[in-house]
């Protein structure tokens, strides 16, 4: 594709890569560590947002990596730091961090990154993962990942047995995928629309496995029924920012 930065075609296609060979992520140690602050993505988006995150990076058709404490959703920021013993490169990484961000201009002070308390709020909080809502956010995780290694369509990693469309008015983007009598149907809502969305789906009988608007994932309620008949189209009533999966009976 055509680079504005680079002023030239830059990278190579992708087309002929099989699916096992890229990991997807909503967020890593990259990301979050060179941000000033070391935000999560916790930290920068709804909830709800962050269960539809969850749901694309785990069921997508790539093998997933999740970034330490995100599967509980650890409220530690994740902050660079570093533990040196020569002054001057102290201070040269101090200054370094301070220009790269110069021009960004987010507000808050830059963390020493020598400073140990620097690396003492990074630390995983483990006890999280049975208060609140974070148990719930981690039992979320494991039902994703259960769906993924279970159900043929979703184990089977192949870009070949999948049709993704979407819908730039709603925000939606719905993905069918197959593996020999196996079919998954994903429908996603990205945004605040509070429309309808309408949808090719596949004639028949299509069993709900996952809501992430369901009150049990700390949803704001379910709208939509646990088993849904399809003629072809379908018209779903959707919430901002949540996802669907429907598995097809072939009984």
């Amino acid at each position: 594709q055509y680079s504005t930065s680079r002023q030239r075609c830059h990278g190579n296609s992708s087309a002929d890569i099989p699916s096992h060979r890229f990991v997807v992520f909503s967020q890593n140690h990259d990301q979050i560590g060179n941000r000033m602050l070391g935000e999560r993505l916790g930290h920068l988006v709804a909830f709800e947002q962050l269960k539809l995150a969850a749901g694309m990076v785990l069921l997508s058709p790539f093998i997933p990596l999740l970034f330490m404490g995100e599967e509980y959703a650890d409220t530690a920021p994740f902050q660079y730091f570093v533990s040196l013993t020569d002054p001057q490169l102290i201070e040269a990484v101090r200054q370094g961090r301070k220009s790269e961000f110069a021009g960004f201009q987010w507000t808050g002070e830059l963390p020493d990154p020598q400073d140990q308390q620097t690396f003492l709020r990074s630390k995983l909080s483990h006890e999280l993962r049975e208060k609140n809502r974070h148990r719930e956010v981690l039992m979320f995780y494991k039902e994703l990942i259960q769906l993924r290694k279970t159900v043929p369509a979703l184990a089977h990693l192949s870009k070949d047995h999948m049709t993704l469309s979407s819908d730039a008015g709603t925000g939606d983007l719905f993905i069918h995928r197959w593996h020999e009598r196996s079919q998954i149907f994903l429908v996603a809502r990205f945004g605040k629309s509070t429309e309808n969305s309408s949808m090719v789906i596949p004639r028949g009988r299509w069993r709900k496995r996952i809501d992430s608007s369901e009150e049990r994932w700390l949803g704001q309620g379910a709208t939509v029924h646990t088993e849904i008949v399809s003629e072809g189209n379908l018209g779903l009533s959707l919430k901002e920012n949540m996802f669907l999966l429907f598995e097809k009976d072939t009984g």
